[in-house]
């Protein structure tokens, strides 16, 4: 059998470790200058809606990943604090509900060691060049919405990437972001923008499945605010593909996804638009 190639890698602490290589070739444009892209997950929290702990959902870290990897692009994973991320429980394949037991991506991902480590000790987003990356994606899950008002140093990261001419992403709920990002002139990104995120046919299913279950009383909703209310608010062009169908757009170097079910696409666009 033949002997699989290996390269050195460094970890964080620039210390060379040694691992399989690939022999896939993904035909880059310039192998000595791969794409980069810093992906930024929710650290967890406590919803003040039904008190429950959320966090980002898997599909949105996993599902992009195996596409911009697939492309030879180097992924790096962040968070607004760093240290370890947890994932919405309905977002594990293994979860008992079923409701994404057909994510296989997902499952793959948190089954294999190498990556399941990945969001054990994410570094914080203030650790982020923006000079070193081509694109910013801000996964979503539950966790932005109760967060991202005050996670002042991902609003100027993601602000930096945008008014630097590089790929600002965000996706599903993790569009909360773009409730708060304000251009260096005062004025919100959003503003006048195409964009896509959870829309109100989705929250609305949401909340309906959450008082079907009698987990909520009728008058509470599951989320405090809903995106699609504020973009619009906001002076934005918010669109959307359907209930629950996978859809991402994108307006000149802003890329929005519809939700959980639009990772894939989310990437996919973002890889047309940067290219090999």
């Amino acid at each position: 059998m033949a002997r699989m190639p290996t390269v050195h890698e460094t970890n964080r602490n620039g210390s060379p470790t040694l691992c399989a290589m690939s022999l896939k070739d993904p035909n880059l444009a310039n192998a000595k200058k791969r794409k980069r892209v810093a992906v930024v997950l929710a650290n967890p929290a406590l919803s003040t809606t039904t008190q429950w702990p959320v966090g980002f959902w898997w599909s949105e870290l996993t599902h992009p990943y195996f596409v911009m990897t697939e492309q030879g692009y180097e992924v790096a994973i962040f968070s607004p604090k760093g240290g370890k991320c947890e994932a919405d429980a309905m977002s594990d394949p293994r979860h008992e509900s079923g409701y994404s037991a057909e994510d296989l991506i997902s499952l793959g991902f948190i089954n294999s060691p190498k990556h399941a480590a990945l969001i054990e000790d994410t570094r914080p987003v203030s650790e982020i060049e923006v000079e070193h990356f081509d694109a910013i994606l801000v996964a979503g899950g539950q966790a932005p919405m109760f967060t991202y008002d005050s996670a002042h140093e991902l609003c100027n990261k993601f602000v930096e990437f945008y008014e630097a001419g590089k790929l600002a992403v965000a996706l599903c709920h993790g569009v909360a972001i773009l409730r708060y990002a304000k251009l260096s002139n005062g004025e919100y990104l959003v503003k006048g923008k195409t964009v896509t995120g959870f829309a109100n046919v989705e929250e609305d299913f949401a909340d309906d499945a959450v008082w079907a279950m009698k987990l909520l009383p009728r008058d509470q909703h599951v989320m405090p605010w809903r995106i699609e209310d504020e973009m619009k608010k906001l002076g934005a062009n918010f669109v959307h593909g359907g209930l629950w169908r996978a859809f991402s757009i994108r307006d000149g170097n802003l890329i929005t996804g519809q939700q959980n079910f639009s990772g894939s696409e989310t990437a996919e666009l973002l890889v047309r638009t940067l290219g090999a």
